[in-house]
């Protein structure tokens, strides 16, 4: 213990047996309180310093946990940014029946696409080759014995055939296409009797001019013969001249159903070019496969039928198959290579296809092969073949042991392809095959 003074002329007690006198007035109490003030201060700083090295202290343990947590060596770097370990894919072998598909394009179109377009001028003393009327619409059905459109007051109708109108049709003319415009005749109501098939006589002639009429329209007459002209002058009461049927104003289209697919034509315009577009007939279905999957399709193979945009699907058989590519032009008009290698699939649908798919693009699912029944199959990238030329597949045990199973494969389909275990060895329904190795896992550190 320190004394705060000491009396003049007074020697240090013997610490082991002085005692301290007690306080006796007020001198000796004033000296006391005099001398505990420096004390207490130091006792103060002491304390604000002891407090700063701890806190000091605390800092600096928390910077050098932070820096622990930021600052890592190279090495832990490349441990933390390691790839984790693999981890082995498998798949169970199933009995499955397999089918091998191939997969297209194709587009829907009618068996029959006829281009309705103006010959000239239409009726006596017409200058220009003008639209007067269109009475058909895009998407509109097509029936036969109905006029389509009007040039220079001259009508354009539909009748039933399959040769295409090549010349006109006037009394005294004989032919495959008097016949078939004959038949035309009588299948809209207007029959051609007594006449001789294929001979234009009187009751083709009477046909003719009851079609006319019903449609509001009188056909127009056989040219005079000038020569015949010069020899015999016409008299007042000449008899009515004989009517024609003009190829300018009849489509013969060769079944039903029909529709207009595209229509140019404007009422006041010049009638030039394609004035419609009218497809006949049952809608089919043309697509193209290269050379590597031309030998897998053959005639009465399975078709499925996909339109994309409208969900509709249909299902048909391959009708044929193109022994010879077909040829694309470029826009300089010469060969494209690069449809060289592509040959045309024809598919006949089951069922009469809706209207709504005519034009088209669709995805045609060929099944070009089938196991029929059942087969042993495993997914195609559990087949290996390893040096000693040997096919195999891997089996993972339950245990995680590995084992290898020699197979010999089959046909394949849908990503499977079919085994056989070899003598001796032994693969069952619902073995589970090493397909692959997932280096992928989850944050947790588990596979994916």
């Amino acid at each position: 213990m320190c004394w705060a003074g000491r009396s003049k002329g007074m020697t240090a007690p013997d610490t082991d047996t002085q005692q301290l006198p007690a306080a006796s007035g007020k001198g000796d109490t004033e000296q006391t309180s005099e001398s505990s003030a420096p004390a207490r201060s130091a006792l103060r700083r002491r304390r604000r310093v002891l407090a700063a090295v701890c806190g000091g202290a605390v800092l600096l343990g928390a910077a050098g946990m932070a820096a622990a947590a930021w600052i890592k060596s190279p090495a832990q770097v490349a441990a933390d940014t390691a790839a984790p370990p693999a981890d082995v894919l498998t798949a169970a072998a199933e009995r499955k029946v397999l089918a091998e598909t191939v997969v297209t394009r194709g587009q829907v179109t009618a068996s029959q696409s006829v281009q309705v377009s103006s010959a000239g001028p239409g009726g006596d003393g017409a200058g220009r080759s003008v639209v007067t009327k269109v009475k058909a619409k895009a998407g509109e059905p097509v029936a036969f014995g109905r006029v389509l459109l009007e040039v220079s007051g001259r009508p354009v109708f539909a009748l039933p055939g399959a040769l295409p109108a090549y010349r006109d049709l006037k009394p005294g003319d004989d032919g495959q296409d008097v016949q078939q415009l004959q038949h035309a005749l009588a299948s809209v109501g207007h029959p051609t009797n007594p006449d001789r098939p294929g001979h234009f006589g009187a009751g083709t002639e009477r046909a003719v001019r009851g079609l006319y009429a019903a449609l509001g329209y009188t056909p127009r007459p056989v040219a005079e013969n000038k020569e015949a002209e010069g020899k015999k002058p016409p008299t007042p009461a000449a008899p009515p001249t004989h009517p024609m049927v003009a190829m300018s104003e009849v489509v013969f289209l060769n079944s039903l159903p029909a529709r207009a697919d595209s229509v140019t034509a404007e009422v006041g315009a010049e009638a030039s070019g394609v004035l419609m577009t009218i497809s006949a007939g049952d809608l089919l279905v043309s697509g193209s496969v290269g050379l590597h999957e031309k030998g897998l399709i053959h005639p009465g193979q399975k078709v499925e039928i996909l339109a994309e945009t409208t969900g509709e699907r249909a299902t048909g058989t391959v009708v044929s198959v193109a022994q010879v590519p077909k040829t694309k032009k470029n826009k300089s008009g010469e060969n494209d290579k690069a449809g060289a290698d592509e040959y045309v699939v024809k598919v006949k649908p089951g069922g009469r296809l809706p209207a709504t798919m005519a034009g088209q693009e669709v995805r045609l699912t060929i099944s070009a092969a089938s196991s029929r029944a059942k087969v042993l199959a495993v997914p195609s990238s559990a087949i290996s073949t390893g040096a000693d030329g040997r096919t195999t597949v891997t089996v993972k045990e339950p245990n995680n042991s590995n084992r290898r199973v020699e197979v010999r494969t089959g046909m394949s389909g849908d990503g499977f392809v079919e085994v056989t275990p070899a003598d001796g060895a032994r693969l069952t329904e619902g073995d589970q095959v090493v397909v692959g190795v997932d280096t992928r896992r989850s944050e947790e550190g588990q596979p994916r």
